[in-house]
């Protein structure tokens, strides 16, 4: 078996033993349960073994230092789980955040704690402004169970219209995260996380699932609701990036007109984005 597979299994089992690790912040506010000692024992010994492989055939692959390995994966997959950390108040709120941004009074920047003796962001579940994979994942799965009804009510529906239809929402994902991960390059901050990207970018489904529900009431409405959604994901990233920006770049002043022609065409591009995923069945 390739070593690229093997890297993907084991990032996938991580993915997966983390999420399940953290189910219960998805339902409510997280509790505090009976300690359980042999639970601990080995959920640390399961990470550690998996992180052990994932570091290993990361190393054979990439042919790199170990230390290098370590300290990227630690940096982009060391807890995954702390973007699954919501509850439904979260869920409810974050929505009226990403679908109306015009509307949300409070501010942007994000809650910092002290852990292990330096300052580190609050999970989701005790931060608006936090990233959270668990509404993308969410959206991308209503908007492939979308693309599947408008497909069956247009008579086009079969299991490779609806591959393509699902290809081409992860491309259009893709797409999205190449463009946040790109403008932050271009302005001298490359340093995000990239599970952060990837979350700012999936919220756009969110809008695009409601211009499509749109679009089945009332094929006209699409015309007004998609430019609507697109318009507000566009404000929702231009503030969102600004904060990132304002946190880890000292030179914002001197550069803030390139960096606004920069956001203007990334508020711009979801135009065309949403209207190209949103055209199911084209």
């Amino acid at each position: 078996m390739p070593d690229y597979v093997l890297l993907l299994l084991l990032f996938s089992l991580v993915v997966m033993y983390s999420t399940m690790g953290g189910q219960t912040g998805v339902t409510g506010t997280p509790q505090n349960p009976q300690p359980n000692p042999f639970g601990n024992t080995f959920y640390g010994a399961g990470s550690g073994l998996i992180r052990s492989g994932l570091e290993a055939y990361g190393e054979r692959f990439l042919g790199s230092s170990s230390e290098f390995m370590q300290s990227n994966i630690s940096r982009y997959f060391s807890n995954p789980q702390y973007y699954f950390q919501v509850n439904d108040q979260y869920v409810r709120n974050k929505l009226k955040v990403v679908l109306f941004p015009f509307l949300h009074r409070g501010h942007w920047t994000r809650i910092t704690e002290p852990v292990g003796g330096r300052l580190s962001y609050k999970p989701p579940v005790y931060d608006i402004n936090a990233p959270d994979l668990y509404i993308p994942l969410m959206a991308f799965g209503t908007y492939i169970i979308l693309a599947g009804f408008s497909l069956g009510l247009m008579g086009r529906f079969s299991p490779e219209a609806l591959s393509l239809q699902f290809t081409r929402g992860l491309v259009g994902w893709v797409l999205q995260v190449m463009l946040l991960k790109g403008l932050l390059y271009s302005l001298g901050s490359g340093e995000a996380p990239l599970f952060d990207i990837v979350a700012y970018g999936g919220y756009a489904y969110t809008g695009i699932c409601i211009g499509v529900l749109a679009r089945l009431c009332w094929s006209y409405s699409y015309y007004f609701v998609m430019p609507l959604m697109s318009l507000c994901m566009g404000v929702f990233l231009v503030k969102t990036m600004k904060r990132v920006l304002f946190s880890e770049m000292r030179t914002y002043e001197k550069r803030s007109s390139r960096q606004h022609y920069v956001l203007l065409f990334m508020a711009l591009a979801q135009f065309p984005l949403f209207f190209w995923l949103g055209n199911l069945g084209l």
